[in-house]
């Protein structure tokens, strides 16, 4: 017996609602600590990527340059990051140790979800689930 193929707009679909609901939950359990998904999302890639324009932490955070220049000047006006002049035109972020601290704290929030999230998987599904979504 052979399987019927998959709709290619239902599995699309599929992706987009398990991405929805992933987005729901995390904006859900960071809200109590004043942060967003796109605060803790630009916060992360500014940590981790020291020294990085923002049009380099737009990409990483899939952003439009305009959006996380919106987004960093909201959390510089609430202390969570610094700007520095960089080489030429280009302007350097980093964290303020309030932003270290938010930081910490949302990612304990978000390791806590993403364990629920993918705590039903084994290793290997995890392994599989992962090399098939960085396929492209």
């Amino acid at each position: 017996m052979t399987t019927p193929p998959v709709d290619l707009r239902e599995l699309g679909r599929a992706v987009k609602q398990a991405q929805w609901r992933h987005h729901r939950a995390l904006e859900k359990r960071l809200a109590p600590l004043g942060t967003t998904l796109a605060q803790w999302d630009a916060l992360r890639a500014i940590d981790q990527n020291a020294g990085c324009s923002g049009h380099d932490l737009a990409q990483i955070t899939f952003m439009s340059d305009q959006a996380f220049g919106t987004l960093a000047s909201r959390l510089l006006l609430q202390g969570l990051i610094a700007r520095s002049p960089g080489q030429g035109r280009r302007v350097e972020y980093r964290l303020t140790e309030s932003g270290v601290a938010l930081l910490t704290v949302a990612q304990a929030v978000v390791d806590e979800l993403l364990e629920e999230l993918f705590g039903g998987l084994d290793e290997g599904e995890r392994v599989t689930l992962l090399s098939l979504l960085q396929r492209s």
